[in-house]
């Protein structure tokens, strides 16, 4: 049980949270200690918060895990743990978290506070609806963002971070639908009656779309931001943007690759490498160069 429950914890879910340090890697606040400090908390604290959602996600979901090929492996869907020590594990894990987060910052329990509501609503209803399930997740992303600005005393931080969050969110929630609709084929609308509302070309032309308004924000993002450089040298991150999309769409749909996200992210090695490329980027141009 021991170990079915750190499955259930879903820590490679984690890096998702790592939308938190967006405030202060853009910023300019990531050598700063006092920030780094509390972000960092605040990650963990969002770690732990998240945790909690996959335990009711998983609970309200258990009859059509069972039912999915690779889903019916988990440890409350198999039965390794049993419903009433989820829900106390899934009580225990928003009771630290949420008082923690009240002692860090007033604005930062709210917003985790709002994350979990809205992650409450999306595990019972919302996420039976076709495209407002996307956008409630894009929500989530956006909000990790927020979180992390409201923990910090913001100086440069740009709006238009907030657009490119939203927009890479919704490009990765459509792909991801659109990977468990080729993996579970015909029989997907019995998984989940949200797949009764898409379709693969229905996917690709939001994929499409999102895709292309991502590049879009992004490439002006690089060159109008008020925090940037004024050589407009965050510029020269667009290729890494421009490949981890183009890499992702490959993977989805060439490679058929059926993972979550964060699974994709860490096996494979070409959108690690410019993720990695893209960070050092941002890091050198934003604390190196004026």
């Amino acid at each position: 049980m021991l170990i079915g429950i750190i499955k259930s914890l879903r820590i490679k879910q984690w890096i998702k949270n790592g939308f938190i340090f967006a405030g202060i890697i853009f910023d300019r606040q990531l050598f700063y200690y006092p920030a780094f400090l509390k972000t960092a908390l605040g990650f963990m604290i969002f770690c732990f918060l998240s945790s909690a959602v996959y335990f009711i996600n998983d609970i309200f979901d258990i009859e059509a895990d069972k039912q999915h090929p690779k889903k019916r492996y988990r440890p409350i869907a198999s039965g390794i743990i049993p419903i009433k020590t989820a829900i106390g594990i899934a009580l225990l894990l928003c009771t630290i978290s949420l008082s923690s987060a009240y002692f860090l910052s007033i604005n930062f329990f709210a917003l985790c506070t709002l994350y979990f509501s809205m992650n409450l609503l999306y595990s019972k209803w919302l996420k039976h609806i076709p495209i407002l399930d996307v956008m409630i997740i894009a929500s989530g992303f956006v909000l990790r963002v927020g979180a992390g600005v409201s923990l910090i005393h913001v100086e440069r931080f740009s709006p238009w971070l907030y657009v490119v969050t939203t927009l890479i969110s919704l490009f990765i929630g459509f792909g991801k639908r659109r990977a468990e609709l080729v993996l579970l084929s015909e029989g997907a609308n019995h998984h989940r009656i949200v797949f009764e509302g898409y379709s693969l070309p229905l996917l690709d032309q939001l994929i499409t779309i999102v895709s292309s308004i991502t590049l879009v924000s992004y490439s002006l993002y690089s060159f109008s931001a008020p925090n940037l450089p004024e050589n407009h040298s965050m510029m020269l991150t667009i290729p890494f943007v421009l490949y981890g999309i183009f890499r992702y769409l490959y993977l989805i749909q060439a490679d058929q690759a059926a993972g979550a996200p964060e699974e994709l992210v860490l096996k494979d090695r070409p959108l690690q490498i410019s993720i990695l490329l893209y960070g050092i980027s941002v890091v050198i141009i934003f604390y190196f160069l004026k």
